[in-house]
């Protein structure tokens, strides 16, 4: 059975860093997908350098199917000599993941990564390659459905040591909180974004070292199917609700004049919720057969606003950020997220005049725009998007 990718990252930079001493690279094909943590020498300037240098080689020479041999060869020769200690060193963690399972990772001197099975961490047998001097052990194995492998850097498992805690995180404490937490929680970026949350509060804010976490999960596929805003040409509209509703997946309608429509074309009802009220969102309805209907462009608005928080690296912000919420804006945030890998958004092109902003041009309608943003983050998150305008 070929499975869906799932692959999320989350940084901190050091205390008083302005940029990030680790990288990850991440490149998908059709069926599999390379990801590299690099974690460059020191931190700030140079280390970003020097992670940012060993990923984007590693990650585009293992795509175009260099061994990893050759790979290492060009990461060691290329890779700028820092004048202080005369050493040009990245640790990194490569994996190459297909959409069946199938994984191969290679490990240069970052820590062991995490791979949990029915909650538990599984040791995975692993063989000592020798590569110009370098020490990098291989392994191959199968992930399955639920399954997560997990990468840090060694900001994780130094959090809080000297501090809170004597001896940092460590290994095995990192190891007992993915048991509790991996099979609990359905998508990578949440898993990664925890982790990152744990160091942070260990670190008391102040992060002793450059922090990453990557997370890869297979799952089956999950399909949603979106409608928004009422067609241009009336004659599509029992079309577009054909098509909502011949979606594999849940169905989401967002905009009064769009619920109308599928209301009217099922001959169901619509029903407006008036529990769980909110100041700032108004509220969502029913209609048989449709999993989510939310008012438009607010709702939507609000909801790409709570996706970027969500996305957007902890090192910005002090608040953590989640999904949690029963207005509308919160449900579709949480939807789009967590329960959704392949989104399929059907567009209405008719123009809504109390939505149009004087400052733009009359054609470019505020919902376009709101669609456009979540279409951006939504392909940030790895969800595949397909966007269809009517």
């Amino acid at each position: 059975m070929k499975y869906f990718i799932d692959i999320a990252y989350d940084s901190i930079n050091k205390y008083g860093e302005e940029l990030c001493g680790d990288n990850v690279e991440i490149i998908k094909n059709h069926d599999s997908a390379v990801i590299v943590l690099a974690d460059g020498l020191g931190s700030g300037v140079k280390a970003n350098i020097l992670a940012t240098l060993t990923s984007k080689i590693a990650a585009t020479m293992l795509k175009e199917g260099a061994s990893i041999n050759e790979t290492i060869d060009t990461i060691v020769h290329t890779l700028p000599v820092c004048n202080i200690r005369k050493l040009a060193y990245s640790t990194f963690t490569i994996i190459k993941v297909k959409d069946n399972g199938d994984v191969y990772v290679a490990e240069y001197d970052n820590p062991p990564f995490f791979l949990v099975k029915n909650n538990e961490v599984i040791d995975v047998k692993k063989r000592d390659t020798s590569i110009n001097g370098k020490v990098v052990k291989e392994s191959n194995f199968m992930l399955s459905e639920g399954d997560s492998l997990t990468v840090v850097s060694d900001g994780v498992i130094h959090a809080g040591v000297g501090g809170i805690l004597n001896l940092g995180w460590r290994w095995n404490n990192v190891a007992e909180y993915l048991e509790k937490i991996s099979t609990r929680r359905k998508c990578s970026k949440n898993i990664s974004k925890d982790i990152i949350t744990v160091c942070k509060n260990f670190y008391v804010n102040k992060p002793g070292d450059d922090t990453t976490a990557v997370t890869v999960k297979i799952r089956k596929p999950e399909i949603i199917d979106l409608f928004t805003g009422p067609p241009e040409d009336r004659n599509k509209d029992n079309w577009v609700v054909e098509k909502l509703i011949q979606g594999q997946g849940k169905k989401i309608v967002c905009g009064g004049t769009a619920a109308n429509i599928v209301a009217r074309e099922l001959g169901e009802e619509l029903v407006v919720n008036m529990d769980n009220m909110n100041e700032e969102v108004p509220p969502t309805a029913t209609i048989k057969g449709i999993d989510l209907v939310t008012e438009g462009v607010l709702t939507l608005s609000k909801a790409v606003e709570k996706i970027k928080k969500y996305n957007d690296n902890l090192s910005k912000d002090d608040i953590i950020y989640n999904l949690e919420g029963k207005d509308g804006a919160s449900l579709l945030a949480k939807t789009l997220v967590e329960d959704c890998t392949h989104l399929n958004l059907w567009v209405g092109r008719a123009i809504n005049p109390a939505h149009q902003n004087p400052d733009m041009p009359a054609d470019l309608s505020i919902k376009l725009k709101v669609v456009n943003e979540l279409t951006k983050l939504m392909s940030e998150l790895g969800k595949k998007v397909k966007l269809t305008y009517i």
